[in-house]
Order: C-alpha cells, then structure tokens, then sequence
C-alpha cells in the first residue's frame, strides 16, 4: 500500500527472474565455453534444481546444446552444454573504395565464412543489389538459407547521421547516399542492417578483444588512405550532435596549410600532414619512393638513416594531430590502427609515444592495435552479435 508520494518497490515477478538468470547463464556459456549444471549453479548462486529448470527451459528454446560430459573427476560424469550455434547468424561488412570484405559468424562469434568483392566499376545505382549479392555469397558459403540472418552492421568510412540517416563525410563512396539507403539495404538483404562508422567498428574490436580491453576511456586513431579517430568515454562511444565525432581528418594543425571549403575538398589539414598521399610525398623526399603507404612505411624500417628520418618526422605528424586530440578529450589511453601504424610496427608506436610526450601536458600510453585481420570486419561482427544476443536471449 502506498500513501501520499511514497512508494513500495515491486518484487521482481517469476518470469522477470527467470530471463535474468537464463540471460546470465548464456552470457557465462559465451564467455566460459561448456559448463555443467553445477558449474552453472556456482557461478550464478542458484540451487542445482534452479539451475536445471534453467538448462532445461534453454534446452527447449534451442539456445543450448549438450555436448558431452566432464572426464576425470570423482563421482559420475557430468552432462557439459554450450550455447547452440545454430541459434542464430550475423554479418560484418568492411567497405572500403576498393572493396567490400564480407564475413558470416553463428551467435558463439564463430566466423564461417568470408567473402571479398572487388568494387572496381560498380555502378552507384547498383550500389544495395551489389552489396546484397556479396552478403548472400557469404552467406551460402557458410552454408546457410537464405533468410539466416539476424543482423548485419556495415562499416563504412562516413559518418551516419542520426537524426536524417544520410551518410555524412563519405563523398568517395557513390552510391552511398541514397536517403533510404538503410531501409533498401535491409530489405535486399533480408535482416536488420545498421550502417557505422568504420573507425568506431575498429574502436569496439580493440576494447572487446583487442589493445583497449578493460579501458572505458580512450582514443584510436586510424592512419591510412584516410585519417580518423573513435572516442570512447565511459565505455561507450562518442558520436557527436551530426555522427561527426573522430572526423580528424578535417582537423587544422600545425605543418599542414588552413583547408578551405573542406566539405568540397573532402579533406583537410590533418589528412593532408598523414594522410597516404601525404605519406607516399613524405617517403619520396627522403629517397624511399614506394607504391603505397604502408610500403613506403616497410622500406624505411628496412633503410637505416633515411627510413630513420622518415620515421621520425612522420610520427612527429601523427603526434601533432594526436596532441589536440588529447587535450580536448584527456584519454586513459590511444590506440593507433590502420595501414600507416601497422606497417610501422613497435617502432612508430614507439616513436609516436615519445614525440606525444614531448609535446602534450597529458601523455596517455600509446598501444598497437592488437587485433589480426581487419579491425573493423572484426567490430562489425561484435555490434552485429550485440544486437542478434538481445534480440534472442531476451525473446525465448
């Protein structure tokens, strides 16, 4: 009973109860790999007859399997589950202006299948039927239906805005403007689709796997063909009032001329002192010419005096720009990840680290990345298996 403004809290109902603990329980299964009933009762603290009405109502659902037994121990043999792979599918998308990099993953995280389509000549206007074809490649290469998925998360290097849902900073990818691009997606697919930011998916798979774990405040910066960063505070990633948060690549900074127009020019001073361009000229003047970047970065590391020169006065440039960054934003950490850093290894890092030092009041530790394969295939897979647990944990 309850007088005036005064209110009594409401017990948890059964049912509320039971999809907290059946949603810890495939949480612990996911992290931990095949537990026992005991096991289980353990590390929730429900009883064992709990814990099997638990298993039990999952086992039904189809969201766990039993998979054999536990060997070696007094006593009789305990029945094993994990979480049913079978209970549900994802894909990540990695779209660059070159290709579109596709992989297929069960709800374990278990990656199935992956597939590469070339860009090159792609009509803008067939831009949806295209990506739907590279996506149902996948798909049957993994070999599943087609109507299998229950989620898919692009990554693409623009800025998705979140109030009009057209695609911000990404005038070199055509056919990625279109105003219901999402809705036409989705629809050529067959699942959800949700379209992020390339450099924040590459931000969620260091701080779930990667160089950033454990860290709920930190900056990465992304050096390649393009420059960007992803700002996450308090765990969580800051996207900005237009989705325009980490465009650092716009960003005015000492050694690179004022931009003007930059929205025309698509570019602006940070990505004229780092960007690959940029690099290749930095590389020529120093007598290491390269076809790209991230060679251009490999040959110096291999050109005692020369490479030395020109690894200094580049991490000098992404010290530069790393420095307005961190004092506007004061991160625990940064994380730098794309072409340029990679190639460059612990000895730009290092170099990186150094020179920040010099030149900043705070001075965060600078990490690799420290993920294999493309971090942001790899973020999308994470944000594409978020959403599919939620729906289907929460739904059985």
């Amino acid at each position: 009973m309850t007088t005036g403004n005064a209110k009594t809290p409401l017990a948890g109902t059964p049912s509320l109860l039971r999809a907290i603990n059946d949603r810890a329980a495939l949480e612990l299964l996911l992290a931990n790999g095949p537990l026992s009933r005991t096991q289980i009762g353990t590390l929730t603290g429900l009883s064992k007859p709990t814990a099997s009405q638990l298993l039990g109502r999952l086992e039904a659902a189809g969201l766990v399997l039993p998979v054999g037994t536990t060997a070696g121990g007094p006593g009789p043999n305990a029945q094993l589950y994990q979480v049913n792979p079978a209970a549900g599918y994802v894909a990540g998308l990695d779209v660059t202006t070159s290709q579109v990099r596709v992989a297929v993953a069960d709800i374990t995280g278990t990656t199935l299948a992956e597939h590469v389509v070339p860009t090159k000549g792609w009509p803008a206007a067939e831009t949806v039927p295209r990506v739907a074809g590279a996506v149902a490649e996948a798909v049957r290469a993994a070999g599943l239906g087609t109507d299998a998925l229950h989620s898919v998360v692009i990554g693409v290097g623009g800025a998705p805005d979140p109030v009009s849902g057209k695609l911000r900073y990404a005038s070199h990818l055509p056919g990625w403007h279109a105003p219901r691009l999402v809705e036409g997606l989705a629809g050529a697919i067959g699942a959800p689709v949700t379209i992020e930011n390339d450099v924040n998916l590459a931000a969620v798979a260091e701080q779930s796997a990667g160089a950033a774990q454990g860290c709920e405040d930190f900056v990465l910066l992304w050096a390649g063909e393009g420059t960007g960063a992803a700002i996450v505070i308090a765990g969580r990633l800051h996207r900005g009032f237009t989705g325009g948060a980490g465009e650092v690549g716009y960003m005015p900074v000492p050694g690179s001329p004022v931009v003007r127009d930059v929205r025309r020019r698509n570019s602006g001073g940070f990505q004229e002192l780092v960007g690959a361009p940029a690099v290749r000229a930095l590389a020529k003047e120093h007598g290491l010419a390269a076809p790209t970047a991230e060679e251009a970065v490999a040959r110096a590391l291999a050109t005692p005096g020369a490479g030395d020169a020109f690894l200094a006065e580049l991490a000098a440039r992404l010290a530069v720009g790393l420095a307005v960054i961190v004092a506007v934003v004061d991160p625990r950490l940064v994380v730098v990840s794309g072409g340029v850093p990679t190639a460059g290894g612990e000895r730009l890092r290092a170099l990186v680290e150094e020179e920040l030092a010099r030149i900043s009041a705070a001075r965060p530790e600078v990490r690799g990345s420290a993920l294999t394969g493309s971090p942001v295939l790899l973020g999308a897979l994470a944000r594409a298996l978020a959403a599919a647990r939620e729906a289907i944990f929460s739904t059985h």
